[in-house]
């Protein structure tokens, strides 16, 4: 007898994937199986936050399928995952000191992708005032932005209200960063009962040991008794290469700084790429030169900018 279900990909390691499947008498359950053929292609694999169809053969001993990836609402190369709503983006005020343009990276790739970004600043506890004047930086931009500690607790209690309220109703949300932020133990601290999930993914990392594809899936009960969210700890890494991967165009860049975009439209001339320093013409520059726009952030911008203009003309 063969049943076809549809079903949320929890897990993917190893070319096995953990898909999660509510049958019709509400109960849940989860199978562990392969993707079809087709599905293993790159630009048609199967990443963790997949809708899928999942086919159950009886009458086989390996019966239980993949065999249809549903539509995507977008698709992330890193970290490597489908149909995000939220990204949490993860960097610690001290230890590992924060790459400011990975941020910024994440935050463009999340806006260009409909993926509401969040900035939470890890280790608070090491560096307060650092920690604080990296949280203005993306205030100031208008990103959600948390402080927090999981050695004291600071911010924690907020960030899990702020997850409790929007992870919700089949909303899927990821932590990303680089390794050594403090992912894990932030999720365990937000979350006592995922403590032995995650621990081995951080006992991993501890020991450079991590598998770019090893993002795992986790429900986030809804407050009010409707269907729960989910929310993935993701691998730890470092680099966001523009040059190597097809994230968007150079024409999409400035929508995907929100505190840019308001001043591109004052430019004198409609082309401008507003990567001039101390340019009158150029609406961004005189918002960046009278402290409208954070240093960094516009450094960030100029320097994707760069980055896409040589592929392009490359290509």
């Amino acid at each position: 007898m063969i049943n076809e279900y549809q079903g949320k990909v929890i897990k993917g390691l190893g070319g096995l994937f953990s898909t999660r499947v509510i049958k019709d008498a509400g109960e849940c359950e989860i199978f562990v199986s392969r993707a079809k053929g087709s599905l293993h292609r790159d630009e048609e694999r199967v990443l963790v936050g997949d809708n899928v169809i999942i086919t159950v053969d009886d009458e086989t001993p390996d019966g239980v399928r993949i065999s249809e990836i549903l539509d995507r609402k977008n698709a992330l190369i890193r970290p490597p995952m489908a149909n995000l709503d939220y990204l949490f983006i993860v960097f610690a005020a001290k230890k590992p000191v924060p790459v400011l343009e990975v941020v910024d990276k994440l935050i463009a790739i999340s806006i260009h992708n409909g993926i509401i970004p969040v900035a939470v600043v890890t280790k608070s506890d090491l560096e307060t005032e650092l920690g604080e004047e990296y949280a203005e930086i993306y205030r100031s931009a208008g990103i959600e932005t948390f402080v927090t500690s999981s050695e004291s607790g600071e911010g924690v209690e907020a960030l899990s209200a702020y997850i409790k309220n929007n992870i919700i109703s089949g909303a899927t949300a990821a932590f990303a960063g680089a390794s050594g932020v403090g992912k894990s133990t932030l999720m365990n601290a937000l979350f006592p009962a995922l403590t032995l999930k995650t621990s081995d993914i951080s006992k991993k990392i501890e020991r450079g040991k991590h598998t770019t594809r090893h993002v795992e899936i986790f429900e986030i009960e809804n407050k009010d008794g409707g269907e729960c969210g989910f929310l993935a700890d993701t691998p730890g890494f470092s680099l966001v290469d523009f040059a190597r991967f097809d994230f968007f165009e150079l024409e999409d860049l400035a929508a995907t700084f929100p505190d840019i975009l308001p001043y591109a439209g004052e430019c004198t001339y409609s082309d401008c790429a507003h990567v001039g320093e101390g340019c009158d013409e150029c609406g961004v520059a005189r918002a960046a030169a009278e402290g409208k726009i954070a240093p960094t952030r516009i450094e960030s911008y100029r320097t994707i900018y760069k980055t896409l203009k040589e592929k392009k003309k490359f290509n």
